[in-house]
């Protein structure tokens, strides 16, 4: 079994035919469960959820054309999962709940993307790490990532260290270390699965999230993965699995979870 569940179609129409381009790699590639998880702020029902002027010349789509499309694509044949990806944003967890169970999602992806205003992973915004001190940015995203799961709102956590993304990685292994004993033990603790995900090979950083220390201590404490490709692109669906699967193996990893609305299931990995 492989998945690929963190996929965003949003670079074409919300239409079958576009779709096709994602489910057709997906099938090249062997992925057997296959899901779209949309960015919530491109939705005009997600605007209580993150409103800032990024977010806000961005939201020009309906959430209801979204999940039509896949209503869509299952009628028309193809098994697709239904997600969605959100930003979590501290202080907003009952607005987030209610959001979540207005849809069927298959699964919810909890990301986070922002530190207050600063879109950390966001070209526009890139000049900003100048400025920042690396170990206090550091504490601050993966503080916001541990209420997150803490809130156990989410099926898993998205990329979780995407804070890397630029190569700005702090050069101490035991304050890394330290937080990753802290997160994979608050994985454990609420129930949630996190992604080992290829974008970071597409990304300046060059490397998988997590980083191979972060998973190898998430194992530790029995917190299981899914696979994903968090793709753009139809080309980038399943790419570099090989790469995602021989660390989750190395690490000790043998099953990796499966979603079908908000259930989940072990599965060998292929």
């Amino acid at each position: 079994m492989l998945t690929d569940y963190h996929t965003h179609t949003e670079r074409g129409p919300y239409t079958v035919e576009w779709l096709l381009h994602f489910i057709e790699t997906a099938r090249s590639r062997g992925i057997e469960e296959y899901g779209v998880s949309e960015h919530a702020y491109r939705f005009k029902q997600t605007a209580h959820l993150l409103d800032n002027p990024w977010t806000r010349e961005r939201r020009t789509e309906d959430l209801d054309e979204y999940y039509g499309m896949i209503l869509a694509a299952r009628q028309a044949g193809h098994h697709v999962k239904f997600g969605i990806e959100l930003d979590y944003i501290p202080g907003t967890e009952r607005e987030l709940e209610t959001f979540i169970r207005s849809y069927p999602f298959d699964y919810v992806i909890g990301s986070v993307h922002w530190l207050g205003d600063f879109g950390f992973d966001l070209l526009e915004m890139k000049s900003q790490w100048v400025n920042r001190d690396l170990k206090k940015t550091y504490d601050e995203y993966f503080s916001i990532l541990q209420r997150m799961v803490e809130s156990q709102l989410f099926d898993f956590v998205g990329h979780a260290d995407v804070i890397k993304v630029f190569g700005h990685e702090p050069n101490d292994a035991a304050f890394l270390q330290d937080w990753y004993e802290r997160l994979a033990e608050s994985f454990a603790h609420n129930h949630s699965v996190i992604e080992v995900s290829t974008a970071g090979l597409r990304k300046p950083v060059g490397k998988l999230y997590p980083a191979p220390q972060f998973l190898s201590t998430c194992y530790k404490y029995d917190v299981p993965i899914v696979i994903n490709s968090d793709a753009h692109r139809p080309e980038d669906v399943g790419a570099d699995y090989d790469q995602a699967i021989a660390l989750a193996k190395h690490t000790g990893y043998t099953k990796l979870i499966t979603f079908s609305q908000r259930k989940r299931v072990a599965e060998p990995i292929s």
